[in-house]
């Protein structure tokens, strides 16, 4: 645990020492505060006079989708977790700053769903049918005098549902910025920074941009760059041969630098260092770039899996939609954190982005916090899963999609892989398919030859995927589920190299991965409960995760630290039947039962405190677990070969269970549950004092339910009421049940399973904010916070 703790707090002193360079020339900012928003359609609103004086003021990121309310008429059905599409405008009026007079001016979306389109001045300037691509256009055609006020209008329509399986969130959901530059500057996303060669002593760093001249004359210029470590210390700097650019075209440049004695990105120690770009005319800098990165090596083999800076080693990986649940999919920052935190404390060691691109922000994160991130973008190509999706615009958009999202992404060292698809339909057409994979395939390789592509085949054995040669076009061979047809098909062909994209909960999936060193990793479906994909009403969400929907572990999910963390553990559950496999190859079709069965309780509080009998399942990774029931021994039991869970039938008596792991003769992890008795007060759990002023930043308060001796009654449904003093404000609520209908966007909510969470956020003013909890009939609970 010493060693994952001193890791965990490595993330912030990384972070604290990095002096990253600023900008010099290039200017970037938010465009985040500010709008107005309209959850209909009207007439003429792209129009630079258009009334909107009655919408709503909104700061994005922003989905409107999850205020709700919930449905069971929604459009989106369960896919869209009951809750609302449609057509949505978004306008914003600004004047351009004095020192932005003679430069092209862009607006880059992250993220806009769905089917964009935008205006400046009344002019229509672009429009995007995916709502996950980052998006940029160029406003300064458009753009009035310095002074006179410009409008940019967005409009978004999802009107054809269902549109997706999981749930997409509406509007414009993803960060805004506006950028400055000088007519001659580098590239979009041109920047590529790589580490063709590494060794102890050195490591080479290839820096390749592109330098746009939007000017009409012919000019002269080269490309300096600078390298940093992560304490600010230049380590390396060089300066590209002089290049000719004519009017109106574009060119590349390359640049070769040594870093000496590289500290090397990996998953233990993620250290990122820095590249500043800048386009040099004669001694002056016309434009400039930063572009954070890593130095590392990785490989895949056939025989030996994977392996990062010469260490193999199990990709322990989750799946992970880009929702946050009462955030909807406008989510702020610090909830990932939380989030990938808890799954790195499992022993999660990377992340697949099913099945979208996700937000940039995303990515930087995986990058500081060392997860290992499996980049996927499709979930359909030219044959649909739903009315509405992605298949309607693949012939247009798949591939100028792609291009500009491993452009976007190619620097991130946390990428290891590109994924082309998730359980592709069009593989049933083997030609079909093989042409567009070849297609993608082109994108992938052109844009980024330094990382293999994989795609989550669906049933390969069936679609003739390991015969027909579907397969072997790809860098690494991936297939959902069915594990043993995977290792069938490297039996076929030891050449090819295998990694599970997609897996299930159960203890055999686990073995075949531990048991077969040529498979490379799995990515566990899911790491995180996701909103959508329910089935049926009434549920909103899938139960699925390691994690529910607000972050709170489930049973299942110590279950996974005893096989993938390295920290020694203990956890007791009861359990009341067998865990029924969630999902095995589930398909794509809706299930005829929506409901979800609760079979495993991390409590020694049953529903009957009468005598019987409780299964007790005793999740460890330690060589010897004994447990203990009110001070008696029941017993001690070796760690099984095949890693299951050491299960005890135990007389229930009500008070104290208790279980000891132990390593060569020594305890070294304890796990404990009491019998609650009845609810007497609400407490209030959160490791933070002080929040930030900052959209990114929000506090996480666990609510529970308690008796008077502090013990959580887990079989209760209080509802809590919150209220907080400014300069605090409550941004969400949540209590993980997946058959919920309350409002993430209220200022109370009702427990399950004794517990419900509450987050806040900063208001304006710096000061000290007090939180309240109070359920009827109990003691209420209070926590102050810090407004810096």
């Amino acid at each position: 645990m010493q060693k994952l703790l001193f890791f965990l707090s490595a993330i912030g002193l990384w972070a604290m020492a990095s002096a990253e360079p600023s900008l010099e020339i290039r200017q970037v900012r938010s465009f985040d505060t500010g709008w107005r928003f309209l959850q209909a359609d009207t007439n003429a609103a792209q129009e630079p006079n258009f009334d909107d004086g009655t919408w709503q003021t909104i700061d994005v990121p922003h989905d409107w989708s999850i205020a709700g309310p919930f449905s069971p008429d929604a459009p989106a059905g369960g896919d869209g977790g009951f809750l609302p599409t449609g057509i949505s405008w978004y306008r914003k009026t600004f004047t351009l700053p004095a020192t932005w007079t003679d430069k092209l001016v862009f607006i880059e979306f992250d993220g806009i769903m769905a089917n964009s389109t935008v205006w400046i001045n009344g002019r229509q300037i672009g429009q995007r049918p995916s709502g996950y691509v980052s998006q940029r256009y160029n406003l300064t055609p458009h753009l009035k005098a310095t002074g006179r006020e410009n409008v940019i209008a967005v409009r978004t329509d999802t009107t054809v549902q269902p549109d997706s399986r999981w749930y997409t969130g509406q509007g414009i959901y993803r960060h805004v910025r506006l950028i400055a530059t000088e007519p001659i500057r580098l590239g979009q996303w041109s920047t590529f920074v790589t580490t063709p060669n590494i060794s102890e002593d050195q490591a080479a760093i290839r820096v390749q941009t592109d330098v746009v001249n939007s000017t009409g004359n012919a000019t002269e210029v080269a490309v300096q760059t600078l390298i940093y470590r992560p304490d600010g210390k230049v380590v390396a700097q060089g300066t590209t041969p002089i290049k000719t650019i004519k009017p109106e075209t574009t060119e590349s440049f390359e640049l070769e630098l040594t870093v000496p004695e590289p500290i090397r990105w990996d998953i233990i120690s993620p250290v990122l260092y820095t590249a500043h770009t800048k386009v040099i005319l004669q001694d002056k800098t016309l434009d400039d770039v930063i572009t954070p990165f890593g130095i590392r090596e990785f490989r895949f083999e056939p025989a030996t899996g994977f392996w990062l800076n010469g260490r193999n080693f199990k990709i322990k990986g989750a799946c992970v939609h880009h929702d946050g649940g009462a955030f909807g999919a406008a989510v702020p920052l610090q909830v990932w954190q939380d989030r990938l935190k808890t799954l790195k404390l499992l022993g999660i060691n990377a992340i697949r982005t099913a099945h979208n691109a996700v937000a940039p922000e995303f990515l930087d994160l995986c990058d500081r916090m060392g997860f290992l991130v499996m980049n996927e973008f499709f979930d359909t190509w030219k044959i649909g899963k739903r009315p509405g999706d992605y298949h309607r615009f693949f012939d247009e958009w798949a591939l100028i999609d792609a291009r500009e999202t491993v452009r976007r992404d190619r620097n991130h060292p946390s990428v290891i892989i590109y994924s082309a698809g998730n359980e592709i339909r069009d593989t049933q057409r083997t030609e079909q398919a093989k042409r567009i994979l070849a297609s993608l395939l082109d994108v992938y390789h052109t844009e980024d030859p330094t990382r293999p592509v994989t795609q989550a085949l669906f049933r390969p054995n069936s679609s003739g995927d390991y015969d027909n040669g579907l397969a072997d076009i790809l860098d690494v061979v991936g297939q959902n589920y069915r594990e043993n047809e995977l290792l069938a098909a490297y039996r076929q062909n030891p050449k090819r190299k295998i990694i599970g994209t997609e897996n299930s909960h159960d203890l055999n999936v686990w073995l075949a991965l531990r048991d077969n060193p040529p498979y490379a990793g799995q990515f566990i479906w899911s790491g995180i409960d996701y909103l959508g994909e329910s089935r049926q009403w009434p549920a909103i969400s899938t139960p699925f995760g390691l994690i529910d929907r607000a972050g709170g572990l489930r049973p299942r999910s110590y279950q996974r630290q005893s096989w993938w963390s390295d920290e020694p553990m203990v956890h007791i559950v009861r359990r009341i039947g067998r865990n029924e496999p969630s999902p095995i190859d589930p398909g794509y079709e809706a299930s005829t039962d929506g409901r979800f069965r609760v079979l495993e309780f991390s409590d020694w509080t049953p529903m009957s405190l009468e005598p019987h009998t409780e299964t007790v399942d005793v999740y460890s990774n330690c060589e010897w677990v004994e447990l203990f029931l009110n001070g008696r021994s029941l017993g001690s039991k070796p760690k099984p070969a095949d890693d299951s869970p050491r299960t005890w039938q135990v007389d229930f008596e009500a008070g104290l269970i208790k279980a000891v792991g132990s390593n060569n003769g020594k305890p070294v992890a304890t796990h404990e549950h009491r019998t609650a008795g009845e609810p007497a007060a609400v407490r209030l759990l959160t490791p933070r004092s002080k929040l930030s002023r900052d959209w990114n930043d929000v506090v996480r308060v666990e609510v529970q339910i308690v008796d008077e001796k502090g013990v959580l009654v887990p079989n209760v449904r209080h509802k809590v009421t919150f209220s907080i003093s400014e300069p605090g404000i409550i941004a969400a609520v949540d209590n993980a049940d997946v058959f919920s209908h309350e409002s993430f966007q209220a200022n109370f909510r009702s427990v399950y399973q004794g517990r419900s969470w509450v987050w806040l956020k900063a208001g304006v003013e710096p000061g000290q904010c007090t939180l309240t909890a109070e359920s009827e009939n109990l003691k209420p609970a209070t926590l102050t916070f810090e407004v810096k």
